[in-house]
């Protein structure tokens, strides 16, 4: 049996119609870029998210920059940001010359803790940036919390958790300004790269909406030095008729981690996620972990199973941030998570009968 581990064939043989429609309209329309179809996803979106406001940006990355930029958040601030993100999450700390300073997570969850957060605050630091890492909610009462007692910014990475909640708030509500991504493989995915920005703040929606265009308000006259970071009126239709879906599939991708759940559980030597508790995981990813990963993973290729890791390597040992400084053995929790991840297939339309035979070749490795 070949599973991939990832596929949008039944996800896309859902909405076939509905895209091939929207992208009638959009073509018809002749209006390409910052038209109706845009506003109309920004508003859709900020209404999911129960935030008042939503900018539509070019991607993710774009998203915390832009989101960082309109905090005035620059040279000599620090940023509180997971030692275990993927590397865009720091990638944008650095664009505005800040100081990133990573942060372990809690070694259940994977999400950025809370208690080692007060020991890196500094008088320097300006916010934190929390990311609900593989569609798990971060504990964002005690982030906010803190932040509050600090007078700091909070920033969401929303990339892989949208529809997650909180103490039943949804991520993305929570911080002053925050990012999302909607890359291909995102649980909300554009057709082509695609991000946005959500806030209840209307300074700072102003400030993203001129920062995403070229600094611009009116055309020609530019009051900062902007971007151009605009989400796509294509891409924005597209959205509009998979947000629609979002929630089922949500369920769905809920529905098949039980199944992983159920099955693989009682497997010596193997860990399963974890939610912490008042949080939601809307399963983005299903990471499994193992010091035996690299074997596990080559066994399962040998199988038809495909995998993938995230992330192999952490930020700080990437040749990108040698500069830093920093070496083996800074962020011990990181490097462990890095050594031992596995992310195994979960999208809506595998079946009971794939996720069994992944279990049953996972059983197989152990049990040998």
């Amino acid at each position: 049996m070949k599973i991939p581990f990832l596929s949008f064939k039944e996800q896309n043989l859902q909405i076939k119609s509905e895209i091939l429609q929207s992208f009638e309209n959009f073509f018809d329309s002749g209006w390409y870029i910052l038209g109706d179809q845009l506003k109309k996803f920004e508003a859709e979106f900020a209404l999911y998210n129960e935030t008042v406001y939503c900018t539509g940006v070019a991607n993710g990355l774009d998203a915390l920059h832009i989101a960082l930029k309109a905090l005035k958040i620059g040279e000599g601030d620090e940023v509180i940001v997971p030692s275990n993100t993927y590397i865009a999450t720091w990638l944008a700390i650095s664009y505005v010359n800040a100081t990133i300073v990573p942060v372990e997570p809690d070694f259940l969850t994977y999400n950025i803790d809370p208690e080692k957060i007060k020991a890196a605050i500094t008088p320097r630091t300006k916010a934190i940036m929390p990311v609900h890492l593989y569609g798990q909610a971060c504990q964002m009462d005690k982030i906010m919390e803190i932040a509050n007692a600090h007078s700091l910014y909070v920033i969401e990475d929303n990339a892989q958790a949208q529809g997650a909640r909180y103490n039943g708030k949804i991520t993305g509500s929570f911080g002053h300004v925050n990012g999302t991504s909607f890359y291909p493989g995102k649980n909300l995915g554009a057709f082509g790269d695609a991000g946005a920005i959500t806030t209840n703040d209307k300074s700072l929606s102003e400030k993203t909406l001129i920062i995403r265009n070229y600094g611009s308000e009116k055309k020609y006259q530019n009051e900062v030095i902007g971007l151009n970071s605009r989400l796509d009126e294509i891409q924005a239709g597209f959205l509009s008729v998979k947000l629609k879906h979002l929630d089922n599939w949500t369920l769905e991708r809920q529905r098949i981690a039980k199944q992983y759940d159920e099955l693989l559980n009682g497997i010596s030597g193997l860990i399963l996620p974890e939610t912490a508790e008042n949080a939601t995981h809307v399963y983005h990813l299903y990471v499994i972990r193992t010091p035996e990963r690299d074997r596990l993973q080559t066994y399962l290729t040998e199988a038809g199973i495909g995998t993938l890791i995230h992330y192999p390597i952490t930020p700080h040992l990437q040749e990108a941030y040698s500069h830093l400084n920093l070496k083996k053995g800074d962020f011990p929790i990181a490097e462990e998570l890095a050594q031992t991840s596995l992310s195994i297939p979960l999208y809506p339309g595998i079946s009971e009968r794939e996720v069994e035979y992944v279990c049953k070749t996972i059983r197989s490795f152990f049990n040998a």
